[in-house]
């Protein structure tokens, strides 16, 4: 490209959008790349600051930041997803269906750190909608060597850099535990807010059972609901380290692997996970699941339904973030809490 004053760029081809900003008013092109300049565009262009153009001139070893951004975008784009059109050099992708963002970071990262270029994005592991803006691509000057995007290529790989993983899971077991609720002495609490949350995913709970601090008779709930083929089973209650809190002991004693009893989140910290025949998740929920706003069961369960499988790896890193913070007005998810990487 090759810079000229505003006023001697008639007949002449920009090479980028103009964009005009008016406070409280807009922020938009008034003229698009490749766009032929004119005698009366002269003035709109004085009037957005543009004292000095740059026009196009054409450099094999080049590449405009509009073409430069579709390959960005195209090593990020996943199924369930789309790009916006560009836009002053920026592609934004864009979300086609529910489920939960999955984002290859070391590709991320090895890109943003090649310089000229970046990706911006939200928080991956996290429960998008269709329609959310996922990320953003664009260079950082109006051209850019083509050998830099090819290295940018490389670091992309074959694979996306964003992937959204529908949800799979539709039923789910409630083993509700505790001899206060078996022997009705108070209601069920706890429940309600179970299958409020499983249905922020598509997920019913067809499955029931209310059990005293027995760990058979627990162990024979979880096995009964194994057998019906729910895709998902909840515990909820005796997770603690108290004497009459057994729920571990009978999610252990149907063969389930335990993976994790614990995690480095607060509230949450007595959180069990668990699998039946590297299958079907249990998990053990802890009491504060019941009254808290948000929890570690907030952070794990849109990944489960999706078929994912946690590891303790998984949970070790939501300690960083892991600490909610229990703000009077609570703006999860657009807040801090289980953010950490």
């Amino acid at each position: 490209m090759k810079l000229v004053k505003t006023e001697d760029a008639v007949g002449q081809v920009l090479c980028h959008d103009i964009t005009q900003i008016i406070k409280g008013v807009t922020k938009d092109a008034v003229f698009r790349k490749g766009h032929i300049v004119t005698e009366a565009d002269i003035p709109v262009l004085l009037s957005v600051g543009k004292e000095h153009l740059y026009i196009w001139e054409h450099d094999e070893t080049m590449m405009h930041e509009n073409d430069a951004a579709q390959v960005l975008y195209e090593l990020c784009r996943g199924a369930h997803m789309h790009g916006s059109e560009v836009k002053e050099g920026k592609i934004e992708l864009i979300a086609d269906a529910d489920g939960v963002l999955k984002i290859d970071r070391a590709k991320l990262q090895a890109i943003n750190c090649l310089g000229q270029m970046m990706i911006a994005s939200r928080h991956g592991d996290f429960p998008v909608k269709k329609g959310d803006r996922l990320a953003g691509t664009r260079i950082i000057p109006l051209v850019i060597e083509k050998e830099k995007m090819e290295q940018a290529k490389k670091a992309g790989g074959e694979s996306p850099i964003f992937e959204i993983r529908p949800y799979l899971y539709h039923t789910a077991g409630v083993v509700t535990t505790g001899s206060e609720v078996y022997k009705k002495r108070i209601p069920d609490t706890f429940t309600p807010v179970i299958e409020q949350k499983l249905a922020e995913y598509g997920v019913r709970m067809t499955e029931h059972v209310l059990c005293d601090d027995d760990p058979a008779q627990i162990t024979g709930a979880i096995e009964g609901m194994l057998k019906k083929g729910v895709e998902l089973v909840l515990c909820t209650g005796g997770m603690s380290v108290d004497p009459d809190d057994r729920t571990p002991f009978a999610i252990k004693n149907t063969g389930a692997r335990i993976v994790s009893y614990g995690a480095p989140v607060l509230p949450g910290a007595m959180f069990l996970l668990a699998y039946h025949e590297e299958k079907t998740p249990i998990l053990g929920l802890p009491g504060c699941v019941m009254y808290a706003r948000r929890t570690i069961f907030d952070l794990v369960l849109p990944r489960i339904v999706t078929g994912e499988r946690l590891t303790d790896a998984d949970l070790a890193v939501l300690g960083e973030g892991g600490l909610c913070l229990s703000c009077p007005t609570c703006t999860f998810p657009n807040c801090g809490f289980g953010k950490g990487v």
